[in-house]
């Protein structure tokens, strides 16, 4: 072989070292980034977050305390006792409740007038009650009450009169159908749920990775795969914002390797208080994540947020605030969460 061959021999294997070097280097470059190793002792105590995209400890939400019968969101009936009767005692109110909640996709609701207390509630064993009352919602995110609805609301209260020997008095159907309609409206206008996407600049990331990078944040995993949630300081009360990405991704045979380019920042507006600020909240993880994923925060289509648009967003914000509250349904309020449910 001269020294030609030779030559060409080399150049070749050269260039097919580089060629490997180069597949190689893709290959990392693009492989979706995974999490990374907690690197102080304590943490492993706190609750670890692998590729699969779940919490190793179960998540227990506190569950919604049930909310009061309200003329402003309800039409209600009044149940009075026979004269003779006076009193009802808790456990036979309980015996006459109906077997389900709903009228139609409405919240039906049954309260009585604690004797000893002198206040509306619930029922409950061991309690006496001097009249009831019984309320229907009239509008809520499926839409107002309808005929169908309101009648299927007298049937439930009339078969709780009748097992209690009582008599209920209805409002008219047409009126509060039409205040149904009318606060329907308003819920439709005043509605508003906000969404910030979260782009890969380059790489792809892992569930495993986007989950940790979130609960850097604040984020906990929710109960659905793909999804997260930060929770509000307030018991018993709905998150602050929500966090999802694709849920297929999440429930891989080897969630290492799913790749996710965009995960999506929520906040539903009429549930939360203004006072914990969650568009705020939203805008600093959505900026602290971009920067620490190497990500762009944009609009639906795809196109990067500027800060003064998110300026604008929250000033707007204001807006829909102030007028949910001077209709009484301020945001994250009982009214408001029934309401906008």
């Amino acid at each position: 072989m001269n020294d030609l061959q030779v030559g060409l021999a080399v150049l070749g294997g050269l260039v097919l070292l580089a060629l490997l070097l180069h597949s190689a280097w893709s290959a990392r470059t693009n492989a979706p980034k995974q999490a990374q190793a907690l690197a102080q002792a304590a943490d492993a105590q706190e609750p670890g977050f692998d590729d699969s995209g779940f919490d190793t400890i179960a998540l227990h939400p506190h569950p919604p305390r049930r909310l009061p019968i309200d003329t402003l969101i309800d039409a209600v009936a009044t149940v009075n006792l026979d004269p003779l009767a006076k009193e009802v005692p808790g456990e036979a109110a309980l015996a006459a409740m109906p077997s389900t909640r709903r009228a139609g996709t409405k919240l039906f609701s049954i309260e009585g007038f604690n004797a000893d207390l002198q206040e509306w509630e619930s029922p409950v064993a061991g309690a006496r009650y001097s009249v009831f009352q019984t309320g229907v919602q009239l509008a809520n995110r499926s839409g107002a009450l309808n005929d169908i609805e309101y009648s299927e609301f007298v049937v439930k209260t009339q078969a709780f009169a009748d097992a209690l020997g009582a008599t209920p008095e209805f409002p008219e159907m047409r009126d509060e159908v039409a205040r149904a309609r009318e606060l329907d409206n308003f819920a439709s206008v005043h509605d508003a749920q906000l969404g910030l996407n979260l782009r890969a600049r380059n790489a792809a990331w892992s569930p495993g990775y986007v989950t940790q990078m979130a609960a850097q944040q604040g984020f906990v995993p929710g109960q659905l795969p793909g999804r997260m949630v930060l929770p509000s300081a307030t018991d018993g009360a709905p998150p602050l914002l929500s966090l999802a990405f694709d849920s297929q991704a999440a429930l891989a045979e080897d969630p290492a390797q799913s790749a996710i380019r965009a995960l999506t920042l929520h906040l539903d507006v009429p549930q939360v208080d203004r006072a914990e600020q969650p568009f705020a909240r939203m805008c600093q993880a959505a900026q602290a994540m971009a920067q620490s994923m190497d990500g762009t925060v944009t609009d639906d289509k795809g196109q990067a947020l500027a800060p003064q648009a998110l300026d604008g967003i929250a000033h707007e914000l204001q807006r829909l605030y102030d007028m949910l509250e001077a209709r009484d349904f301020a945001a994250g309020s009982g009214l408001a969460r029934r309401l906008f449910s």
